[in-house]
């Protein structure tokens, strides 16, 4: 590994590999540094028996303006454009057809509240009705969406995801995590199992400590998780303290999945979706047959991904096939066996699924994501204003830094 670039990418995730996209060609030396052993960051597709199961981003969200939509056509690689059956519990199993309405109802009506009215105190939690029997599931659902509960939501940082998505999401059955790392250009240097120890200004641009030894640039752009930003992973200079600062505004929420195989005959028919206990914070969204394949994708969020990481990895298998079982009645239970999970919360280089501004802080993805003394620059999903929390925000944040790292080397 050379000593000096011109620019050099910490992360290898979606923004760090859309950054390295955008220089690629561009005459700059660059480089990409990755502390884990893979590139991905938060997409991971592990193969499993001839599938890619997803531990991480899994749904091309938006997909009608998802970048990652363009890469994948662009590379031939393969896209299903069928509707998640989100909301639709199967067979209205544990969740009959009147209390599903009343749930969907109390949530639109709390987001309108928002919308309309929205508190002074900035918190989605506000909102909530305390005499509504389904804020439990309210909260189920912004642990899925925000990887917390209302009380840690800010209501401007929500309907600006809310106002911005759209309702098109497909999947990629060849992996998401799959798809973001082999998108990393050939042309441009990268290192995986690299981690970066401390950034140092100095006189002509920027010095980088890594366990393979120390590189200088011109400039770099900083992708990792806001986790990392605002604790003690990467020494960063006193000058970053309030980039640091605004990374504490956007803390990492909870989000984790586990996998389980579906062996012989079953109850369970593909493409059907069901929420293990619906009015409860903790309850986990389980995707049964995802595009056909013999597993069942177990989403915890907020609470229920907190219980599960606070239980273990064998009780979080154990609890989700309870659920399964409650459902779809004993003899289910012999047909399920665990696969995997997910652990992003105890990873200490990612540190949480994706980031959520805290109440009265929205604005701080706007301070994140401004440029250091054109010198550091800042990707990554909790700097995107609107497409946050996604793989596609992490993209086109990893673009934009990229853009202005070359508008300041021009200069």
């Amino acid at each position: 590994m050379d000593s000096q670039y011109d620019v050099v990418i910490v992360g290898g995730g979606a923004a760090g590999i859309a950054a390295a996209r955008t220089l690629s060609g561009s005459g700059r030396s660059t480089i990409l540094l990755e502390a884990g052993s893979r590139l991905g960051g938060r997409a991971q597709s592990v193969p499993h028996q001839g599938v890619a199961l997803d531990l991480g981003c899994g749904w091309l969200h938006s997909a009608d303006r998802n970048a990652w939509t363009t890469v994948a056509e662009a590379s031939g690689v393969a896209i299903d454009r069928r509707m998640p059956a989100w909301g639709q519990q199967f067979r209205n199993l544990g969740f009959s057809p009147h209390d599903q309405r009343a749930a969907r109802t109390a949530f639109e009506h709390w987001l309108e509240r928002m919308e309309d009215a929205p508190p002074s105190s900035d918190r989605a939690s506000d909102s909530l009705l305390p005499e509504c029997a389904w804020n439990g599931h309210i909260a189920a659902m912004t642990g899925f969406i925000s990887g917390v509960t209302p009380d840690r939501i800010s209501v401007a940082d929500c309907l600006a995801y809310e106002n911005a998505a759209t309702d098109c999401n497909w999947r990629l059955p060849g992996g998401y995590g799959a798809l973001i790392a082999m998108s990393m250009p050939a042309d441009v240097a990268h290192h995986v199992s690299t981690p970066v120890e401390s950034v140092l200004l100095e006189a002509n641009g920027v010095r980088l400590t890594t366990s393979a030894g120390d590189i200088t640039a011109r400039a770099v752009i900083l992708t990792v998780s806001t986790a990392v930003l605002a604790g003690n992973t990467i020494a960063l200079p006193d000058a970053l303290e309030p980039w640091r600062a605004a990374a504490a505004q956007l803390p990492l929420g909870r989000n984790e999945k586990l996998f389980l195989a579906i062996d012989g005959p079953a109850p369970f028919e593909a493409e059907t979706q069901v929420l293990g206990k619906p009015g409860e914070a903790s309850s986990a969204s389980c995707y049964i047959r995802p595009l056909g394949w013999p597993v069942i994708e177990c989403f915890f969020g907020g609470e229920g991904a907190r219980r599960a990481e606070a239980e273990g990895k064998d009780a979080a298998f154990a609890d989700a096939i309870d659920d399964l079982v409650a459902l779809f009645g004993t003899d289910a239970r012999r047909s399920l066996r665990p696969i995997i999970a997910s652990a992003w919360s105890a990873n200490p280089r990612i540190g949480g699924a994706y980031s959520c501004a805290l109440p009265g802080h929205a604005a701080a993805r706007e301070t994140l994501a401004r440029p250091f003394d054109d010198r550091i620059f800042f990707g990554g999903e909790a700097t995107n204003p609107v497409d946050f929390s996604t793989a596609h925000g992490a993209h086109d944040s990893g673009v934009r830094a990229a853009r202005e790292v070359a508008a300041a080397l021009r200069a």
